[in-house]
């Protein structure tokens, strides 16, 4: 192999997930299970619609749908996110998204890191929905500095992974036995370590303040604390659950479901209750026990332009302000009953959601010539010379990942936090900009209307 012969990002990306699958396996058999429940609706759901399956297999959506995953991590400093930043550029993973989850009483702020580009996408879409511990939210200022000095100490990246992510970023690349290594060194940084690295005084401080706080401050590093399959049915994935031993949370995250999937639906299973031992100063361990990892799907719908994903937002807020779905799912009919209703006003036809500009869409030829040689994009529709699919959402909701996250601390963790994005901050501790998930969606489809305009217009001079 020649120095310029490095393996691509989404290769590396592609190993990486699915190692970490292979871990999270292991230490979490109920995900194990999860995987083989969603690809058996996954399965039925393709064969009882074979439009859907047709219209997956043309847009090379398919293939992707049983290795999508994406996980979650939960940092503790600005040093720890900015290095996080450069391991996941080696795998073609970049900062799309600022999420601002104080607003929901969880004190932190998050992008998502993932691939970028149709296809990339298309190659492997694993994201890493990222988030930062905002310690200026702890109102106890001496547990606030205590917090500040534990995490301070801990280094959460070896020095292999080190030293390949900086190798990368000089030569432009790994080689095949460096891309290895540097998958088997950055998942350490992923392993859970079920012995903490603060006493049980001060991990119970931590945990009074938010359940997150301790999950954060206590330990080694940022455990994943879930990956998420991506299922085409989430009703029937969650009316499954419990004839596979797994007891979903009561409300399903996002919109209602739809004939017309849009933006993103979550659920989950509880959190693990996790035997830990924590050092006394007497060298030896005591006993206890930690909550915090769970298992999560998603259902994917279309990606929402900024006028669809107003609408969205008010139709949700509407909802809410008549019945906001409590933690214990006491009254999750009647937020489902609002939901339905609330969503009536958004249109649930592809042509219509397309003709309101509500959702980004990617065109493609049908195979049909045009009856001139007019680029009039509606005219060549409605010719059906040209054909639009929905360009999938591979991005977070703040509301529903809040959501999650409350629903897996425990009923009791509902801690208020005053409502404090700060994105200028989080960049500056991150090291970039993140991106803007609307331009980029913009731009993968006014790419896909230049192809077939620039196709159809070389078949005609051709002619």
């Amino acid at each position: 192999m020649t120095m310029t012969e490095y393996v691509s990002s989404s290769e590396i990306r592609t190993a990486f997930s699915s190692a970490m699958s292979a871990m999270y396996r292991d230490e979490v058999p109920a995900y194990g299970t999860l995987m083989t429940l969603v690809s058996k609706v996954n399965a039925e759901t393709l064969a009882a619609n074979p439009e859907l399956k047709g219209r997956l297999t043309a847009t090379d959506n398919l293939e992707r749908i049983s290795e999508e995953r994406h996980g979650a991590i939960r940092l503790g400093t600005a040093d720890e996110l900015a290095m996080m930043r450069r391991v996941f550029a080696v795998m073609g993973m970049y900062p799309v998204g600022y999420y601002d989850l104080s607003t929901a009483g969880v004190p932190v702020h998050s992008t998502a890191f993932r691939p970028v580009g149709d296809e990339a996408l298309k190659r492997n879409p694993f994201r890493v929905f990222t988030s930062l511990l905002r310690l200026d939210l702890i109102a106890d200022e001496g547990l606030r500095e205590e917090a500040e000095r534990i995490l301070a100490k801990r280094k959460i990246f070896t020095d292999g992974a080190i030293e390949l992510t900086e190798k990368a970023e000089k030569n432009g690349g790994l080689s095949a036995a460096d891309a290895n290594r540097f998958v088997a060194e950055v998942l350490e940084t992923f392993r859970w370590h079920d012995k903490a690295s603060v006493d049980a005084s001060m991990y119970h401080r931590l945990h009074d303040a938010h359940r997150l706080i301790a999950d954060v401050v206590s330990f080694k590093g940022p455990h994943i604390n879930h990956l998420t399959p991506r299922t085409l049915d989430i009703n029937k994935v969650q009316a499954l659950m419990p004839e596979y031993g797994i007891a979903p949370k009561a409300v399903v995250e996002g919109p209602p479901a739809r004939e017309c999937p849009i933006l993103l639906r979550q659920t989950s299973f509880k959190a693990l209750e996790e035997a830990v031992s924590f050092p006394d100063a007497g060298g030896s361990f005591e006993t206890g026990s930690h909550t915090a990892r769970f298992g999560e799907i998603e259902q994917r719908g279309i990606a929402l332009t900024p006028k669809g994903r107003a609408l969205y937002d008010k139709l949700l807020d509407d909802c809410r302000k008549r019945v906001r779905p409590a933690a214990d799912g006491s009254n999750a009919k009647e937020y489902e009953e609002a939901l339905a209703l609330s969503f009536t006003d958004f249109p649930d036809t592809w042509a219509a959601i397309r003709s309101q500009k509500l959702g980004y869409f990617s065109y493609s030829l049908t195979g049909k010539a045009p009856a001139s040689s007019g680029t009039d994009l509606e005219d060549l529709i409605s010719q059906d010379v040209v054909q639009f699919d929905p360009i999938v959402y591979e991005d977070f909701l703040p509301v529903s990942a809040a959501g999650i996250f409350q629903s897996n601390l425990g009923d009791s963790a509902q801690q208020e936090f005053v409502a404090s994005p700060n994105q200028k901050r989080f960049e500056a501790d991150l090291g970039s900009e993140v991106l803007n998930e609307f331009a980029h969606y913009a731009g993968i489809e006014e790419a896909s209307i230049d192809a077939c305009l620039a196709t159809l217009a070389t078949r005609a001079a051709a002619r």
